[in-house]
């Protein structure tokens, strides 16, 4: 049995296929108020696409990490957003004032994770945190284009932490060790 009740079958179609990458495609994040949807992807790019027409095309292709990215998550506005990697960096994009769907790397973000960064949440608040490949979880704060380290807890699990989420100032965490963990941000 396929699991899908026939009865609601005809509910969805496929709108678009959209095979811009090269490897395989690790997120897929929707934009928070534009008609904008962004993938992240083993071939070490993000690609921004729009619709265009009754489909969807590619409109960027971002490049800037070395490795696999993980994830991307957007700051309350979609002016900026932050991507992970398995390069062990975080970048902050920045919209251009001129063109909707281009973004550019404002900063590089580095030397904090000693293995791959699988996910990064950017919380209303303001906070970005970070799921990594050594057990820990890492919060940073937004000063400027770049980001500042503001709380760090190593051993968060005893395995690589794959996922984070925010709720207010509550941080969701899941691992590898079969657990997922809810931590309280003290600000």
């Amino acid at each position: 049995s396929s699991g899908i009740n026939a009865e609601y079958g005809d509910d969805y179609e496929c709108a678009s296929v959209l095979q811009t990458h090269t490897q395989d495609v690790k997120k897929v994040v929707w934009h928070p108020t534009d008609p904008l949807l962004f993938s992240a992807s083993y071939d070490d790019t993000v690609k921004v696409y729009k619709e265009f027409g009754d489909d969807w095309e590619c409109a960027e292709s971002l490049t800037g990490h070395s490795s696999t990215v993980w994830g991307l998550s957007f700051n309350k506005s979609g002016d900026k957003f932050v991507s992970c990697s398995d390069d062990r960096t975080l970048r902050v994009w920045c919209r251009d004032e001129t063109k909707a769907t281009k973004y550019t790397c404002k900063s590089t973000v580095c030397g904090f994770h000693s293995r791959p960064i699988y996910d990064v949440a950017w919380g209303r608040h303001g906070y970005i945190a970070t799921a990594a490949g050594d057990n820990a979880v890492r919060v940073f704060e937004q000063q400027g284009s770049s980001l500042l380290l503001s709380h760090l807890q190593s051993d968060a699990h005893s395995g690589d932490v794959n996922s984070v989420s925010w709720k207010g100032n509550l941080l969701a965490t899941a691992s590898d060790d079969e657990t997922v963990r809810i931590w309280t941000l003290e600000t």
